[in-house]
């Protein structure tokens, strides 16, 4: 006989069976940049996760779960307001150049991108400050990039922030001494990802008798990627078993885009998130609470497979992180209800990041807030009794360049249909997902009907939600244009393959500390 001790969740737990809690715990892992692709259960035999790979195998997995967004903190502003980005208006990562400021870049772009919202902003009710209202103790972790001080978690509900504030990516690295004022340095040498897995299961040993919220927002595994010597030698020596091809990248439109799944330190940077997120899951366990801990799993946008580190594949799947297809916007999307008794664990229902917030609400009985999660639904009804709801329509806005070589585009997805519709020339691209989801066959001239009734749908909804648009620029030069892509096919391109080999060679030294991982044990 086991005894969950929980405040208002006490139940006696016999045999297999699991009863239901009036409040369960929410435990929500968020990954940055982590690619569909990049987990063992979802395909790659080069990184290695066997924690995340043994959640899944126990949790419903949703094969088209997207992000709301291609970049970070407009997904993650979806995620805390259950509304697509047009509406909330977080349409880039929160610190991107818009306007004439775009053309500090000295990159010649046709068009000047839109304003954005820069703050999450105050008028949402969001996800954790609904939680906080209704009894439960709210702790965040990591990484926030929705707002400067005054729009930092503790101002959006959450009780405790450890890590969390303006910055987007690991200021000082993955290994502490941290630059970040939200995270006291303890041990030199200290990996980041552990260390706010530490501060999670502490917060948690905490509040066993009482109901939580907690958001570990991992940092990892953004650029600068970096790992533990010991941990570059298995990937460099694993890359080299498999076979290492002689080059890494081919041209996407406007970038080089990674092809191949062998880059050392991020398998690294890879397997310590794992690792980390293996010491949540087995301190759940220990404090007996994995029985009444609702789990769920996903990442903010695809792979960089273009731009930042360039440091993934997320083949089959077209593009990576900043990219309108699905290799920026698909992900890895997990929930795992431990009382679910049903058999279907794999659902091929379209849902995004806007569905977390009903779908949390309605598991901790919390009346949900239709006007406030205006474009999420719950999905407990799919997970627990297999109702799949009617088609939806679901949307993406990104009126803006980025630096990983996608273009300034929105999206409707509805039913098998995906089209995109790109701002430099007015065209539509029409994809059907279910034949090919790896887009490779634009179909609008075969479909007329079909890519004019969706392309009325999404221009009708960006009015409705008073989206922002991007500008022409009217210094565009285009022959200083071809000169800015002929340095990326001779000079970037190359140096990408340099890079790539020099990572995968047997005397690779970044440094004499590995980044400041040797301060302290592997």
């Amino acid at each position: 006989m086991f005894i969950v001790s929980c405040k208002d969740q006490k139940k006696v737990i016999t045999s297999d069976v699991l009863q239901v809690p009036k409040k369960p715990n929410i435990l929500f892992v968020l990954v940055d940049d982590l690619g569909l692709t990049d987990l063992g259960f979802t395909g790659s035999s080069y990184y290695e996760t066997p924690n995340i790979d043994k959640l899944a195998s126990k949790s419903t997995i949703f094969t088209q779960g997207y992000a709301g967004s291609r970049v970070c903190s407009p997904s993650r502003a979806t995620i805390m307001t259950g509304k697509f980005t047009a509406r909330h208006g977080i349409t880039d990562w929160i610190g991107a150049k818009t306007g004439t400021h775009w053309r500090e870049h000295k990159r010649q772009d046709k068009l000047l991108p839109a304003d954005y919202v820069y703050n999450l902003p105050k008028e949402d009710i969001t996800l954790a400050e609904t939680m906080q209202a209704h009894g439960y103790n709210t702790f965040f972790a990591g990484k926030w990039h929705l707002g400067k001080e005054g729009s930092y978690p503790e101002d959006h509900g959450f009780d405790i922030n450890v890590g969390g504030w303006d910055k987007g990516s690991p200021a000082g690295g993955y290994f502490s001494p941290y630059k970040n004022p939200k995270l006291e340095n303890k041990t030199n040498g200290e990996n980041l990802s552990m260390r706010l897995a530490k501060e999670t299961t502490t917060f948690i040993k905490q509040n066993t008798s009482e109901p939580f919220f907690v958001f570990l927002s991992f940092y990892a595994v953004h650029g600068p990627i970096q790992t533990t010597e010991t941990k570059w030698k298995k990937y460099r020596d694993k890359a080299e078993v498999n076979g290492t091809k002689s080059n890494g990248f081919v041209m996407e439109q406007k970038l080089p885009i990674r092809q191949t799944q062998d880059n050392p330190i991020y398998g690294g940077l890879v397997e310590s998130m794992d690792d980390a997120v293996g010491h949540v899951l087995n301190e759940l366990k220990t404090y007996g609470l994995d029985k009444n801990t609702i789990v769920i799993f996903t990442s903010d946008n695809g792979g960089v497979s273009s731009g930042d580190a360039f440091s993934t594949s997320n083949l089959p799947f077209r593009g990576g992180k900043g990219y309108q297809w699905e290799g920026g916007i698909r992900e890895p999307y997990l929930v795992y209800v431990p009382w679910n008794t049903s058999t279907e664990k794999t659902i091929d229902y379209p849902v995004t990041g806007a569905d977390f917030y009903p779908t949390i609400l309605d598991y901790a009985h919390i009346e949900l807030l239709h006007n406030q999660h205006i474009d999420g639904i719950s999905l407990k009804p799919i997970i627990e009794a297999g109702k799949i709801p009617e088609e939806r329509p679901l949307y993406w806005h990104y009126p803006h360049y980025g630096n990983q070589g996608g273009d300034p585009s929105s999206i409707i997805r509805e039913g098998d249909w995906k089209l995109i519709h790109y701002y430099e020339d007015g065209s539509n691209a029409l994809y059907n997902i279910k034949d090919d989801a790896f887009e490779q066959n634009n179909v609008a001239t075969q479909f007329p009907e079909i890519a004019t009734k969706l392309s009325t749908n999404l221009k009708n909804w960006l009015i409705s939600v008073d989206a922002k648009y991007p500008e022409t620029d009217t210094e565009f030069n285009p022959v200083k244009r071809a000169n800015y892509e002929k340095m990326i096919r001779e000079k970037r391109w190359p140096n990408l393959e340099n890079q790539r080999r020099k990572m995968l060679s047997k005397d690779f030294t970044p440094n004499k500390d590995w980044w400041g991982s040797k301060l302290t044990h592997d």
